[in-house]
C-alpha cells in the first residue's frame, strides 16, 4: 500500500472515486484519468503489486489509495468501503469495472468453475460494490453520488463461445436499470458504458484474429483505451441531475452492427 499521507492528501473538497479492476487495462486508464482530473482515487483489485504500479503512474502529487480487494468476496468489499469511509469520509463515484472473461468455449464445454467465476466477478461482485457504494452515498453529506457500471457490447450481441461472459453482461444491464430506479430518492445517478474492442492486454488476440459468427477467424480493429477513460470522465463530470443511462463505445469499423 502507498504511504498513508497519500490517502489523506484528498481531505477537503476533492471528489472521491473508487475504481475496481484498477491494476491494468480499462481500470488503470480510468483511474489515472480521474486522478489527473483531481479525484482522490481508491484503486481496488486482487493484486496489490499491480495497484501500486497504477499508483506510481499517477505520480507523487496524486491522491491515490491502493486496496487489495477480491470483489467476489462480500467481506472484502465491505472492508474496501470501510477503508473509503475511514480515509475520505465519502464516495462520489464508483466505476464498477472488475471483470472476468473465461477462456472461449462452446456452452457444453464450459466448466463449473469458469461459469461461477464469471458470475461471481462480473455480476455478483458488481452488485456487492454497488450495494456498498449506494449505502455510503445515501448517508453521506452532501448526499448522493454516481455509479458507472462497465458493461460490454456483449450486453447486446454475443461473440461465439462466450456464454458465461455474455450472460453476466446482460445481467449487468438489469443491475444498472434496477439501481437507477432505486437511487431516485437519494440523489444517486447510475449509468453503464458498453465497450467494444478497446486495446488492452485482454483484447490483444482480437487484433490478431478472433472467431466470427460464421465460423471464420478474422482480425478486428481496436481503439486506444484512453478514449474509454475520456468517456467515463465525461459521464462522471455531469451534475447529478443529469445522467447517461447507457452509452456504447466501439472501434468505428468493429463488426458489431450489421452482418459483418
Amino acid at each position: 500500500m502507498v504511504p498513508t499521507h497519500r490517502a489523506r492528501a484528498a481531505s477537503g473538497p476533492r471528489r472521491v472515486a473508487v475504481v475496481t479492476g484498477a491494476g491494468g487495462g480499462i481500470g488503470r486508464a480510468v483511474a489515472l484519468r480521474l486522478a489527473a482530473d483531481g479525484y482522490a482515487v481508491v484503486l481496488a483489485g486482487r493484486r496489490l503489486s499491480r495497484l501500486e504500479e497504477t499508483a506510481q503512474q499517477a505520480g507523487d502529487e496524486a491522491a491515490v489509495l491502493p486496496v487489495a480487494t477480491d470483489v467476489a468476496d462480500p467481506d472484502a468489499v465491505r472492508a474496501l468501503f470501510a477503508q473509503v469511509q475511514d480515509s475520505y469520509g465519502r464516495c462520489d463515484l464508483l466505476f464498477n469495472n472488475a471483470g472476468a472473461m473465461p477462456v472461449p468455449a462452446p456452452a457444453h464445454e464450459v466448466s463449473d468453475a469458469a461459469w461461477r467465476q464469471a458470475v461471481d466477478v462480473n455480476l455478483t461482485g458488481a452488485f456487492w460494490c454497488a450495494r456498498a457504494a449506494f449505502a455510503l452515498m445515501k448517508d453521506q453529506d452532501p448526499q448522493g453520488g454516481r455509479i458507472i457500471n462497465n458493461g460490454s457490447v456483449s450486453a447486446h450481441a454475443p461473440r461465439p463461445h462466450s456464454v458465461a461472459y455474455t450472460a453476466t453482461k446482460h445481467a449487468v444491464t438489469g443491475l444498472t436499470k434496477a439501481l437507477s430506479l432505486d437511487r431516485r430518492p437519494y440523489n444517486i445517478a447510475c449509468g453503464q458504458i458498453d465497450i467494444g474492442n478497446a486495446a488492452t492486454d485482454l483484447t490483444a488476440t482480437i487484433a490478431q484474429g478472433t472467431l466470427q459468427a460464421d465460423g471464420t477467424r478474422a482480425p478486428e480493429p481496436t481503439f486506444d483505451v484512453a478514449h474509454v477513460a475520456d468517456t467515463v470522465a465525461t459521464m462522471a463530470a455531469l451534475p447529478l441531475e443529469a445522467n447517461i443511462p447507457f452509452l456504447t463505445l466501439t472501434a468505428t469499423t468493429m463488426p458489431y452492427l450489421g452482418r459483418g
